[in-house]
């Protein structure tokens, strides 16, 4: 297949690319900046690295005159949009409307234009932080602004899939994990580990859902390429845990692998901003996906052992 995949730059977007090429499939990826603009380090080494194994196509925004024409021209056989605004997304102040106007730009227009060249398959990206998503507590609101803008966008491309009958999918992200990731809790982890410090933990309580990001990967591609007609989800599940236990299943892991110590401190936790339970519902078939979980912890340990000046 040829895809057009938006949000490249994102973690999860760097390993969705290179499971939907390893796999034989050719991606048109478009980037909001040149490779030279983006503020991080960790952004500027994914999007280098995708450029040997897809077409990347930099200054292109969702919707634009740019993007119609990369529609126009690439034939392409679906649509991946990955790509969010998620700047401040930790914000109580994230500009909801903003964020929507950006990842629904001209979305009418995108959808005739695909359909008028052929294609008519999409997949966006959820979160498992939206409101009335995945299962939990808290009546399943949305954990920030941010997520309250990616159901609306998410309800916006329904909508016109929907009037234009356009097949649609939805690939729900929970709590990823892996190699490339960026500075949040796995990485809290394992920085302080090879620092030789003891890991804090504030929020043991939570029950998450996390999942290696190579297996969500393949997940993904699976996914995408076979979407049948309608409207479609897939929430893809890993580790349904509390903070805690995950805590002790990573240090457990890389204390094999890194031969550190991994010492951990769980502290009491009483303050629940956060809905306390929020998870994902569908079991991923590793076996059928060609997936060894053995692997993925190597690939971690390697990967930080690297990035930690420790090899």
């Amino acid at each position: 297949m040829r895809i057009l995949f938006t949000g490249g730059s994102s973690f999860t977007g760097y390993w969705f690319i290179k499971e939907l090429t390893a796999a034989g499939h050719e991606v048109i990826a478009t980037f909001q900046r040149q490779l030279d603009e983006y503020p991080d380090e960790p952004r500027r080494r994914r999007v280098g690295a995708l450029t040997s194994v897809c077409r990347s196509v930099f200054g292109v925004s969702f919707g634009d005159e740019t993007f119609i024409a990369l529609i126009k021209q690439g034939h392409c056989d679906a649509l991946c949009h990955h790509g969010a605004d998620a700047t401040n997304y930790k914000s109580p102040d994230f500009d909801v409307a903003g964020a929507i106007a950006k990842t629904t730009h001209q979305l009418p227009v995108v959808i005739d234009t695909l359909q008028s060249s052929g294609c008519s398959k999409v997949v966006i990206t959820g979160s498992v932080f939206e409101n009335d998503e995945g299962a939990g507590s808290d009546n399943l609101r949305a954990f920030s602004p941010y997520g309250l803008s990616k159901a609306f966008t998410w309800q916006t491309f329904r909508y016109y899939a929907q009037v234009r009958k356009t097949t649609l999918g939805k690939f729900v992200i929970p709590n990823p994990f892996g190699p490339y990731e960026e500075p949040r809790f796995t990485h809290h982890l394992m920085k302080n580990w090879f620092a030789g410090e003891t890991a804090i933990v504030n929020t043991p309580l939570y029950i998450r859902d996390n999942v290696h990001v190579s297996l969500l990967a393949k997940c993904y591609a699976q996914y995408a390429t076979s979407l049948s007609d309608g409207v479609t989800r897939f929430n893809p599940s890993g580790y349904v845990e509390s903070q805690g236990s995950f805590t002790q299943r990573v240090a457990s892991e890389m204390q094999k692998r890194v031969g550190l110590k991994c010492a951990f401190e769980l502290k009491p936790q009483a303050d629940f901003p956060e809905p306390h339970t929020r998870i994902n519902t569908d079991l991923c078939d590793a076996t059928k996906l060609n997936w060894n979980e053995t692997t993925a912890w190597d690939e971690l340990a390697d990967y930080y052992s690297r990035l930690m000046g420790a090899r």
